[in-house]
């Protein structure tokens, strides 16, 4: 589809564009499994904390919230388990961090999603599912290096 660079990006980029939203339907029934019972504003928070622990502030960010919308979206979560906040010496610094229960619901999350996956691919002949998988890593690759520097972006649940 795409020949030397730049060529064909437009098309590839509607083709991919495509792909991208069927994937998100894909991903959507994970979603919505009864055992997955989080929003996803949540699930994107528990996907930054897995990543390490961080205080309300720099989860805001993360987040791209006010502060004050993360405090409360850290209630709804330790009010159901799934991190668990921790109280330095200074009172107004307080530190959020995936509780087990929260690990293990993004775990179940990934189970449901990569069962989702695997059925669909399954359908796909073998060679299709390699250049799939040799696309997307090329794509991974491109996609990663930064413009500038200061460049970054997160992913969304």
């Amino acid at each position: 589809m795409v020949g030397t660079s730049g060529d064909g990006a437009a098309e590839s980029a509607a083709a991919l564009d495509d792909a991208a939203f069927t994937l998100m339907d894909v991903w959507s029934r994970a979603h919505n499994a009864s055992d997955v019972p989080v929003p996803s504003t949540q699930l994107r928070a528990l996907f930054v904390l897995e990543r390490g622990a961080v205080n309300v502030s720099n989860l805001a960010g993360e987040l791209g919230a006010l502060v004050s919308s993360a405090s409360r979206l850290c209630d709804r979560l330790e009010a159901s388990g799934l991190l668990t906040r921790d109280h330095g010496r200074d009172r107004r610094e307080v530190t959020v961090r995936l509780s087990p229960d929260g690990q293990a619901l993004l775990d179940r999350l990934r189970r449901h999603r990569r069962e989702e996956l695997t059925r669909v691919l399954a359908s796909m002949p073998a060679p299709a599912r390699a250049a799939l998988l040799w696309g997307l890593t090329e794509f991974h690759e491109a996609a990663s290096k930064p413009e500038s520097e200061g460049d970054s972006f997160s992913m969304p649940a």
